[in-house]
């Protein structure tokens, strides 16, 4: 079911550069934190620091689905959501890539193939809200999310990132929406424009630095990451590559989305330039047979193409990069060979290129994914060359205990679903004070009889009648007049309302 395939040009002039090898070194400071770091990430050169000034990494992988005419993540038919996100954390992943259509956000568009008895909280969901579950456990969990519009509607990849239907101005309008939508929630960390940008036999599709506001990718990333910085200005705005770039003497043509030697002479140009990511995408043989693979020196020719299309911007300190699509079958012994470089070639720790590997569904025809057929089993060839390279979620810091401000909140209490014997619910606290809510704890009574089963976007426990949800360390602070959703599922009477809400021990009014 995936969505590219290569032009397949020959590499010629890539023979004779020199093999070179990414070692980046960065002037992002001496701290070296592990996992998904604390708040918000930018860029200090081509490294990725978080709100703290630390290096970061994104060590992630591809869940796919709400793309599709299914309108929510493939798998659902088969397990839990929040069971695979335990894996995919307990694996060591930090980051998801989750594709999405703007035929997603249509009124229309009705999530299927979800099984009720694995996902009762999903269902009546819009693909939307279920976005919104999913993301919250992800967070839950100390896992960043980068959000990737793929496709304008939910049958086949686009060229360019918009079509007659789905016209430029909807792509931007949805992009802003998601903006707001996740603004001051960190872990939606960036936001990837558009899939896979490519030519058209015969003229027509993307170019970069061409001038034709019609086609050219760089100049509408600029105009859709401006608008997103204008509405979110703490997000990433992560921009693909395409696959030919012309009128720069470069005669070579990668994968769709990869080929990012364009940026050198036409940058991407942002309000906030320091929350630039560049992407490439990056496959083996089970994809397409590119001529490289066909080279007498493989795979020694690999790291000075994988220069040339995308590392210059990091041995060059011009910005950070994400691979944000990788994958293979591993089906050709030459796809084992090319995965093991490609790994060593972005480096190890929280100075190393993020990634996001294609993927963590098994129907990837192409490519297959992390979990096999059964969408339980892990393929232990391919995490066996991914796991060295992991840097497993980790909170950031919980603001070195700091005294709480003066509480001043309200809570609301809204029940999303519920069955015979259970329901799932939000907690909405909102802090109605002049000063932030640093390290919170949120306190409230349940009626006899009312079990938490989990909970998500805090950490949810319960003792008695007594529910007590914590900051998570991924998001410690809810800034004055913000507010923050925190998920439950539980066992009872979804009529009872519970009551005696406080934070931090003071009394919390009801909304």
């Amino acid at each position: 079911m995936k969505r590219w395939r290569s032009l397949g040009v020959a590499l010629a002039a890539v023979v004779g550069l020199a093999v070179v090898t990414v070692s980046p070194t960065h002037a992002a400071g001496t701290s070296t934190s592990a996992g998904t770091g604390t708040g918000y990430y930018h860029a200090v050169g081509s490294q990725l620091v978080d709100s703290t000034g630390s290096p970061v990494r994104m060590t992630g992988l591809n869940w796919f689905g709400p793309e599709t005419a299914n309108y929510t993540f493939h798998g659902l038919w088969s397990r839990n959501y929040r069971d695979m996100i335990d894996q995919m954390a307990s694996l060591g992943y930090n980051t998801v890539r989750v594709p999405y259509s703007n035929q997603l956000f249509d009124p229309g568009s009705t999530p299927n193939s979800i099984d009720a008895a694995s996902n009762p909280d999903l269902v009546g969901l819009s693909g939307i809200q279920i976005l919104d579950k999913v993301i919250g456990y992800i967070g839950s969990k100390g896992m960043r999310v980068v959000l990737d519009q793929h496709r304008p509607d939910s049958g086949a990849q686009s060229p360019l990132w918009y079509t007659a239907q789905y016209p430029e101005s909807r792509w931007i309008s949805d992009w802003t929406m998601l903006a707001q939508r996740y603004k001051g929630n960190p872990t939606v960390v960036g936001m990837d424009l558009h899939n896979e940008p490519h030519a058209v036999q015969g003229g027509g599709g993307a170019c970069w630095g061409c001038g034709d506001t019609a086609h050219d990718w760089r100049l509408a990333a600029e105009r859709a990451g401006n608008a997103i910085l204008a509405v979110n200005p703490d997000v990433l705005i992560i921009v693909e590559g395409i696959d030919c770039v012309s009128g720069t003497g470069d005669p070579e043509c990668g994968w769709w989305g990869g080929n990012l030697s364009g940026a050198a002479q036409y940058p991407v140009r942002l309000s906030k330039p320091d929350k630039l990511v560049y992407s490439a995408h990056e496959y083996a043989i089970s994809v397409f047979h590119q001529t490289w693979f066909d080279d007498p020196t493989f795979p020694a020719n690999m790291p000075a193409l994988w220069d040339h299309f995308f590392g210059y911007l990091v041995k060059q300190h011009i910005a950070p990069v994400l691979v944000g699509e990788f994958g293979s079958t591993l089906a050709d012994p030459r796809d084992k060979v090319w995965l093991q470089n490609l790994m060593a070639y972005m480096g190890t720790g929280p100075t190393g290129m993020s990634f996001t590997y294609w993927s963590w569904n098994p129907n990837s025809g192409d490519t297959g994914g992390i979990l096999k057929d059964d969408w339980k089993t892990v393929d232990q060839n391919k995490q066996s060359i991914l796991q060295p390279y992991l840097i497993p979620p980790v909170g950031g810091g919980d603001g070195g205990g700091t005294t709480p401000p003066p509480v001043s909140c309200t809570v609301g209490y809204h029940v999303d679903n519920s069955w015979n014997g259970g329901f799932t619910a939000t907690v909405t606290l909102k802090d109605t004070g002049s000063a932030p809510l640093a390290n919170w704890t949120l306190t409230w009574t349940v009626p006899s009889g009312t079990q938490l089963v989990s909970g998500w976007n805090a950490t949810v426990s319960q003792s008695g009648t007594t529910v007590t949800a914590k900051a998570p360390a991924w998001a410690p602070t809810i800034g004055a007049g913000a507010s923050t959703s925190i998920g439950i599922q539980a066992n009872g009477s979804s009529t009872a309302t519970p009551t005696g809400y406080a934070v931090n021990g003071t009394s919390c009014g009801m909304s």
